[in-house]
């Protein structure tokens, strides 16, 4: 169980990564491009590992298994770069992992996983640190000349009062729901074909990005600057790093294990924001990070 721990926390470290790198470069380019330039990226290195590294047969099951991961692969990413660029990524990203986190363990349960006690406990911490990164706080009444411009000669209405959905909820839960997807399809794959199964997801996913593109592409305007190309093609090479060692952690390690301690790259993704883009971090936020570094403890010892 320690390497997939191992390769569950490196998972979730590199996707947290990206996903921040990936979230900042949708902010300068549309995000179906950054999408389209990773997934590029990512076959072409992933593809040299399987011929050079890891050479296997190819088998039809596991491919398929895999092709199906990377429609989860496509929405998961388009609707998490759509979040980012409009949304925080203190909000947008641990969403995402809430459905990505619960689905695949229970399935896992279903398909007669059963963990440690002490892991359990683990699983039991984390999902509901997930939930607490995402959470965000807002003043309740405005203050200084903005409570002087939203209140100046009228009183606030039923409307005003009601709370809103943060931009990019949305697009959190769909893109959770999508890596839900990919999760469960790169495990049930299987480990009898090398890494053909992560590179029919890439295939997969890069074909949808593609297909994603076609009703924007007359709408796009010059051309992406070369540094957010070297950007998105960094962003595609984590990307490609985290999705082998999930799908090794995988076949090392129980799905209802691997999937949470992966599920907790929001916690790279907010950690990053706080400290390069200066987003502010609640106290439900930060008891969530303290709350999942318990929940990896435990789950490394169970």
């Amino acid at each position: 169980m320690t390497v997939a721990v191992a390769l569950g926390l490196a998972a979730a470290f590199a996707y947290g990564l990206g996903d921040f790198l990936g979230g900042l470069l949708a902010r300068r380019m549309h995000f179906a491009v950054v999408a389209i330039i990773a997934g590029a990226a990512s076959l072409v290195v992933t593809l040299v590992g399987a011929v050079l590294i890891a050479p296997a047969d190819i088998a039809i099951e596991p491919v398929a298994w895999g092709a199906a991961s990377g429609i989860g692969t496509a929405v998961g990413t388009l609707a998490l770069y759509r979040g980012l660029s409009r949304g925080r990524m203190g909000v947008v990203a641990p969403l995402s992992a809430v459905g990505a986190a619960a689905i695949p363990v229970l399935l896992g349960v279903i398909l007669g996983e059963r963990p440690s006690l002490v892991a359990w406990v683990g699983v039991a911490l984390a999902i509901p640190a997930i939930a607490l990164v995402s959470m965000t706080e807002q003043a309740a009444h405005p203050t200084g000349d903005a409570a002087a411009a939203d209140g100046a000669a009228t009183q606030e209405t039923p409307e005003a009062r009601a709370p809103r959905m943060p931009p990019g909820v949305f697009d959190g839960l769909l893109a959770g729901l999508g890596f839900a997807v990919l999760f469960v399809g790169l495990k049930l794959a299987g480990d009898g074909s090398g890494l053909w199964p992560v590179i029919a997801n890439q295939v997969a996913a890069l074909v949808l990005f593609l297909v994603a593109l076609i009703p924007i592409a007359g709408t796009l305007r010059g051309g992406a600057a070369s540094r957010d190309v070297v950007g998105a093609v960094v962003v595609g090479l984590i990307g490609a790093g985290a999705s082998v060692a999930y799908f090794l952690a995988t076949q090392a390690g129980l799905l209802s294990i691997v999937v949470v301690l992966t599920a907790l790259y929001p916690a790279v993704t907010v950690v990053l924001a706080v400290l390069l883009t200066k987003e502010s971090i609640g106290r439900l936020q930060a008891l969530g990070l303290a709350t999942a570094a318990v929940a990896v403890g435990l789950i490394a010892l169970g």
